[in-house]
């Protein structure tokens, strides 16, 4: 485990979120989308992306971890939470993507959340939904509009935290909004495209202020 690196409001760390997370304090929420352990039956989708040579060994398996993230925080959203075997929730939230026939994984995701509310569905045109000018670096990655929905289905948390960082699409909602990030990513790759769009995004925070 390295020291994190540190951009703006947002805290980065490079390694296993199984030895970070202890080693951390206390957040008000967490709001991630840990891999689903689903690499085995994804074929890469239109984009076709490289399911070969261990480029997926980080969604071979179930992660360990995720059934515990509930008592991490008072708010905690989870997507692909139906995946994991977590408490009953009403509160689950709902990303609608049927205006969008470019998505071949299916045409909505799930996220379970503790927030105790009715569900909540968010709706994108299809540009947004396919992310955009954001491009797509990772691929599940969520588009940071969808991300900023989350933060606010949250409550508007001080600080939030996502132990699967990925390609930083939380962490960038979190610098469009003024939010404190803290976020944990395995994959070197993914973690240093993370860096660079956060740091981006809080360029473009600062410029605007």
């Amino acid at each position: 485990m390295t020291n994190p690196v540190i951009i703006g409001n947002a805290e980065l760390w490079h390694g296993d979120c199984l030895e970070i997370l202890p080693t951390l304090p206390k957040v008000d929420s967490v709001i991630t989308d840990p891999p689903y352990g689903l690499g085995d039956k994804w074929q890469g989708g239109r984009e076709k992306w490289p399911l070969h040579h261990g480029q997926m060994k980080w969604d071979a398996t179930t992660v360990n971890g995720v059934v515990n993230l509930p008592t991490t925080a008072p708010i905690v959203i989870i997507w692909g939470g139906h995946l994991y075997a977590l408490p009953p929730a009403r509160g689950w939230l709902i990303w609608d993507k049927k205006q969008n026939d470019r998505f071949t994984s299916g045409q909505a995701e799930l996220a379970w959340s503790s927030i105790d509310q009715p569900i909540r569905t968010f709706r994108m045109s299809q540009v947004e939904a396919y992310c955009g000018a954001e491009g797509k670096d990772h691929p599940t990655q969520k588009p940071s509009g969808l991300m900023r929905w989350c933060v606010a289905q949250a409550g508007n948390p001080n600080t939030v935290l996502d132990p699967y960082m990925g390609a930083g699409s939380t962490g960038v909602a979190c610098m469009q909004l003024g939010r404190k990030f803290i976020g944990i990513e395995i994959e070197r790759k993914y973690f240093d495209i993370a860096c660079e769009r956060i740091e981006n995004a809080q360029r473009q925070v600062r410029m605007f202020v």
